[in-house]
C-alpha cells in the first residue's frame, strides 16, 4: 500500500512536459541571411539596371570582358610567380589554379553575353530605328557633338599628375547627358588623383550636345561616346 502511494505521489510531482522553445537564430545565421538578402537585392538592382539601355549593357559587357581578360593575364602571371615560391605548398597552388579557372569562366561568360547583345543590336537595326533608340556608334551614325565643351574645365590638384581623362557619356536624343562613367583616369593613385577623376566625370554631365543622328540624318538617337579632358 505504501509503495502504491509513493508511486502515485511521485507521478503527481513530475513537472508537465513542456514544448522545447524554438531556438533563436544565431548571429552567424543572421549574418548569412543578411548577406543572402543583400546579394539578392544587388542582383535585382543589376537586372533592373540592365534593362535601362541595350547600348549601356553592350558597353558594360565589353568593358567586363576586357577586364576579365586583364585579370586572367594578371592571374596567369601571378600564378607562375607563386608556383616557384610555393613549390612545397600544393594546397596553395591548387587554390590559385581554381581562381584562374574561375577568371577564365567569367571571361567566357562575358564573351557570350557580348555576342548575345550584338545579335540583339543587329536585329533592332534591321527592324529600323525610332526616335530615342539607343544604338551602337557606327560609321553610319552621326555622333553627338558637344556644344559647350570649351566652357567645361574641371580643376586638377597640383598634387595629381597631369594627363588625359576620358569619360564615357550616354547622350540622349535631346542632347542631354543621362549617364557618365570613367573610362581612363589619371595615372597613379591616392585621394588627389581620385578627386580629379571624379571631377571630370561630374564635369562631363554638364556638357550639352547636338544629338546623334541615324543614317537618314533626321532620326535622333541615343549613343555612348567618349569625352576627353586634358589636365595639366
Amino acid at each position: 500500500m505504501r509503495k502504491t502511494l509513493f508511486l502515485i505521489l511521485a507521478i503527481l510531482l513530475l513537472p508537465p512536459a513542456l514544448a522545447a522553445p524554438a531556438k533563436a537564430p544565431t548571429a552567424a545565421q543572421l549574418r548569412a541571411q543578411l548577406k543572402e538578402v543583400t546579394q539578392q537585392r544587388d542582383d535585382l538592382k543589376d537586372r533592373l539596371a540592365a534593362t535601362e539601355s541595350l547600348q549601356a549593357d553592350l558597353v558594360e559587357a565589353q568593358r567586363s570582358r576586357d577586364l576579365a581578360r586583364q585579370e586572367t593575364a594578371a592571374s596567369r602571371k601571378e600564378l607562375e610567380q607563386m608556383k616557384a615560391a610555393l613549390a612545397d605548398n600544393q594546397g596553395g597552388t591548387e587554390s590559385i589554379l581554381n581562381d584562374l579557372r574561375k577568371a577564365k569562366a567569367e571571361a567566357a561568360a562575358c564573351q557570350a553575353a557580348l555576342e548575345a547583345l550584338k545579335g540583339e543590336t543587329e536585329k533592332r537595326q534591321k527592324d529600323g530605328l525610332v526616335e530615342g533608340a539607343t544604338v551602337l556608334l557606327t560609321p553610319d551614325i552621326t555622333p553627338a557633338m558637344p556644344m559647350n565643351l570649351n566652357k567645361i574645365t574641371p580643376k586638377k590638384s597640383r598634387k595629381a599628375s597631369a594627363g588625359v581623362v576620358v569619360v564615357n557619356v550616354l547622350v540622349s536624343e535631346k542632347g542631354d547627358v543621362l549617364s557618365a562613367r570613367l573610362l581612363q583616369g589619371l595615372r597613379g593613385d591616392g585621394p588627389f588623383v581620385e578627386k580629379a577623376n571624379r571631377d571630370c566625370v561630374e564635369a562631363a554631365k554638364l556638357i550639352v550636345f547636338d544629338p546623334a543622328r541615324a543614317a537618314d540624318g533626321k532620326t535622333k538617337v541615343r549613343v555612348w561616346q567618349g569625352v576627353g579632358f586634358m589636365l595639366d
